[in-house]
Formats: C-alpha cells, structure tokens, sequence
C-alpha cells in the first residue's frame, strides 16, 4: 500500500512538472524578419506619438473650453482617455520587441497588460454606443436634449461604460487564471492576448474558448446592436427633414462617429468573432495592429478635422496662448 502511494506521489510530481507553472513569456512580435524591425520601430513610434499628442491636446482642449463642455463631448473627452491609455499599455512593449532580441515578459507583467487591455477595450466599445444614443437624442429628440443627456445620465452612462469595462476585464482574467500552460511559453503575439494564451494551454480549451465568444459577444454585440437602433432611429428621423440643408447639418453631426465605429468594430469583429480555422493568427495580429494602433490615432484627427466646434476651440486657445 505505502509502495503504491509512493508511486501516485511521484506521477503527481511529475505531471506537475509537465504542467510547469510559467513565469514569463516570450512574445514572438509582429514580424520575425530582422530588416523589418527598425522600419517598425519608427513607424509604430510615429504613431504612438500623434496618439499621445491628438488624445491628449483633445482632452486638453475641452477641459479648457467651457462651450465644449456638453454631453456630446463629456464622451469624446472619455473616449480619448479610453484610446490614449490603452495604447499605452500595449505599443510601448511592442516598441521593445523591435529593438531587443528576445521580447521577454514576466507571468505579471503578462496578466497586467491583458486586464488592461481588456478595460479599455470594452470601456471604449460601451463608450461609442453611448455617444450614438447621444447622437440619438439630439437628433430624434432635441427639444428635451439638455433634459434627457443630464449631467445626473451622462455620469450614470459613464459609471456602465467602466462597469462593463470591469466586467469583461475580470471574467477574462479569471478564465486566463484558470489556464494550465505547459513547457512552450512563445507567444505567438506582439501582445498578451486571449487567443495566442489558449494556444499554449496543456489542456483542452473549447469549454475556454466558449467564454471568449460569449464575453467578446457581449463586449463587441451588444454595443453594435444599440448602435445600430441609435442610427435606425436617426435614419429615419433624417428622412423625414425636408430641407436638404437640414439633412446635411444632421449627417455631419454623426459623420465622425460613423467613421470611428467602423473602424474599431470593423476590425475587432474581424479578429475576434471568426474560428481560428477561417482567419489564421498571423492575419488576425495585422488586424489587432489596426485596432490597437492605428484606431487610437485617428479618432482624435477624425474628430478634429470633421468637427467646426473643435476647430474654433483650437482657435481660439492658440490665440489666447498667442497673446499671453
């Protein structure tokens, strides 16, 4: 008896060293090709630059101009933030898997990058529904705007953009948390992400995967399905103007929104809610690229281009920075 419960202590022993527990992973970037790196580097760092400047001059600018400081830019004043700081939980680690020669990242670092990511992406997914329902009120409802977008629901709004955020962070963590890796810890990813970390899982993952399509359901469906309503509403309220000019002022007020959905839901979608058999890795790193890098960027110029409202703030703080 003492012979055989020696020997189940030793296989216990040994299947755990199998199921090694990993403390850091090496994470394989965007390209394996050397005499792509410093191209990389510098282009990517060019990006990360106009992010930081366009979301921060942005969140700058309404903070000090008291006629931006209405619904519509209480969102873009969050979506910035939201864009600004997810960028830079995951393109200063990208930077530095272009210049050294073996991109390591502890176990930690690794679980903190994801939730983070997590956050921000879902945040900025509730965030764009919420500024369509904005967008749905001023246009289908303007006579009661001011009532209807109270600071008391723009704030409530808020409060469910980082719950979801929170939510769809900690049930992905948790399914992470669960997760037994073994000896293999190259993940093939500039980034921590949820679908190279199944890949290097010793054990069957379909009951994991199966939780990655219901929380990116909830995070990337529910918010385009509201979206979608939003803009069915204001479709329809549009056409019933009768005034060309009238139709085209509207248009333009969610023009820029339009835009920014597609962008970042276009390319999350196409990432996210294909099989892995129909949209290989390596394809879906050049679409998180998109979203994680390039979408961040241009909200901020979108925003700023398209809106006259922006363009008078700019204006009008150059000019008092000018003259002082």
């Amino acid at each position: 008896m003492l012979f055989v419960s020696s020997i189940w202590t030793e296989q216990k022993r040994m299947a755990a060293d199998n199921t090694s527990s990993v403390t850091e992973f090496i994470l394989a970037g965007l390209t394996n090709q050397p005499e792509l790196q410093i191209p990389l580097f510098f282009l990517f760092l060019s990006f990360y630059v106009v992010t930081v400047v366009g979301n921060l001059g942005l969140i700058t600018l309404i903070g000090l101009n008291s006629h931006l400081h209405i619904p519509m830019y209480f969102f873009l004043f969050n979506l910035s933030f939201v864009d600004f700081s997810y960028s830079t939980t995951l393109t200063p680690k990208m930077l530095m898997g272009f210049v050294s020669k073996k991109n390591i990242i502890s176990y930690a670092g690794c679980v903190t990058q994801f939730f983070f990511f997590c956050f921000f992406v879902f945040s900025e997914s509730y965030i764009l529904s919420a500024m369509a329902y904005d967008r749905y009120v001023a246009i289908c409802k303007p006579l009661v705007y001011m009532v209807t977008m109270s600071p008391q629901v723009c704030l409530f709004l808020l409060l469910g953009v980082y719950g979801m955020g929170v939510f769809g962070a900690v049930t992905h963590m948790g399914n992470v948390m669960f997760m037994t890796f073994c000896a293999d810890n190259l993940v093939n990813h500039f980034m921590c992400d949820i679908i190279p970390l199944l890949e290097l899982s010793c054990h069957s993952s379909h009951i994991n995967l199966l939780v990655v399509f219901i929380v990116v359901t909830i995070g990337i469906g529910v918010p385009i399905v509201t979206i979608f309503i939003s803009y069915g509403f204001i479709l329809s309220s549009i056409l019933r103007i009768s005034s060309t000019e009238g139709r085209s002022k509207a248009f333009s007020t969610c023009s820029s929104h339009i835009i920014v959905v597609s962008l970042f839901f276009g390319s999350g979608a196409f990432m996210y809610l294909k099989p892995p058999s129909i949209l290989p890795l390596d394809q879906g790193k050049v679409s998180s690229v998109f979203y994680t890098a390039v979408v961040p960027m241009l909200n901020p110029l979108i925003y700023s281009l398209r809106n006259k409202d922006v363009k008078v703030a700019l204006k009008k703080t150059l000019s008092r920075r000018i003259f002082s």
